[in-house]
């Protein structure tokens, strides 16, 4: 074998040894975050195993094996005090693993993990049959992930940043008469709920098809005391009754997700009153495939025939976009749905691009 063949090999077990690791790693973070382990060693400090045990219902030999894995990878420190192991979340790690405000916030990846495994043989099925994977398969678990995750940058950034960016739209939605928001693909409302608060005289609309998710999104604009501005239903679209109704209209990481992407964004084009904003927001993918990717090209592509692509496929005649949506396949889509220009808009972000689609 030739010397550049055995480095090469030696360099693809490295890579998947380090990615087995990292994917139990991701699994202990899941039961970290959905039993509330975190959450107790935040909350009271460094802690024996019998004292997390006993804080958060659990029994005392799972915690104790839970807390050596988490301080051998890293996530918990781990001291001994008076012959006992102790272990601490690190205030720079809690941001990460427990504040859900924090636009570091990562905990929640162990959810979509998790709920992409519980129905990988079903990705089997839609590799051999063409078919997809209904996202209601998916669980509750994906939907938390998807929602936890996106929701500190869209609270924290779509009022303060990102529309501010587009000097014309947040003059609108700050002046009279009141904006009308349609918000396509709204999931459980975060990105809805944040127009809502950081312009205070808008109404929105929120649409999805996914039923739960539309029930979380009401439960979740009533805590955060915008009901009386946001809308949730359950709803098409293309309904005519919407049609021209709105001065915005959106759809934030959801196009690529679609089967008929091109009818979502003719109906987004419906929806908009004429001079209205049409914005899409959806992944940084690169304008050009190129192997090997780099970071943000490989998650890209690691969700993608596992959940978006599959996702995708459920319906016939899909497009089969996946989650990896050039900026010249959205501008085909548009193209097809009857908008005549598409324009990449001055928002920065390491992971999203914004486009307006204009007439």
């Amino acid at each position: 074998m030739l010397e550049t063949d055995t480095a090469r090999r030696e360099a693809l077990v490295n890579q998947l040894l380090q990615s087995a690791t990292g994917a139990l790693e991701l699994f202990h973070v899941y039961i970290g975050d959905r039993l509330g382990l975190y959450d107790a060693m935040a909350a009271n400090g460094p802690m024996t195993s019998r004292a997390l045990a006993k804080a958060t219902h659990v029994s005392e030999r799972y915690a104790r094996e839970w807390l050596e894995e988490q301080a051998v990878a890293g996530y918990l420190d781990a001291e001994s005090r008076d012959g006992e192991r102790v272990y601490a979340l690190p205030a720079a790690h809690a941001e990460v693993l427990v504040d859900r405000d924090s636009s570091t916030y990562l905990a929640a990846l162990g959810r979509g993990i998790a709920s992409i495994g519980a129905v990988m043989p079903h990705v089997l099925d839609a590799f051999r049959t063409g078919g997809g994977v209904p996202y209601e398969l998916y669980g509750d678990d994906m939907r938390a992930s998807i929602s936890a995750l996106n929701r500190p940058a869209f609270l924290n950034l779509l009022g303060t940043a990102w529309f501010p960016a587009v000097p014309e739209l947040h003059r609108r939605l700050q002046s009279e008469p009141a904006a009308r928001v349609a918000d396509l693909g709204c999931g459980t409302g975060w990105s809805s709920i944040a127009i809502a608060r950081a312009y205070p005289k808008v109404k929105i609309e929120g649409i999805d098809l996914d039923q739960a998710s539309i029930e979380e999104a009401q439960a979740n604009a009533r805590a955060a005391g915008v009901a009386d501005r946001v809308n949730f239903e359950v709803r098409d679209a293309s309904d005519p009754k919407l049609s021209g109704q709105f001065d915005l209209v959106t759809a934030f990481e959801t196009i690529h997700d679609m089967s008929h992407p091109a009818d979502a964004l003719r109906a987004m084009r419906s929806l908009a009153r004429p001079g209205a904003y049409v914005v899409v927001m959806d992944e940084k993918s690169d304008e050009a495939f190129s192997a090997p990717g780099d970071d943000l090209q490989r998650f890209l592509y690691g969700w993608s025939a596992v959940h978006c692509l599959a996702v995708g496929m459920v319906d016939a005649d899909s497009a089969g976009t996946g989650t990896v949506m050039r900026s010249s396949t959205l501008r085909a889509y548009a193209r097809q749905a009857g908008f005549s220009e598409v324009e990449i808009l001055p928002i920065e972000h390491d992971s999203w691009r914004f486009y307006r689609l204009m007439e």
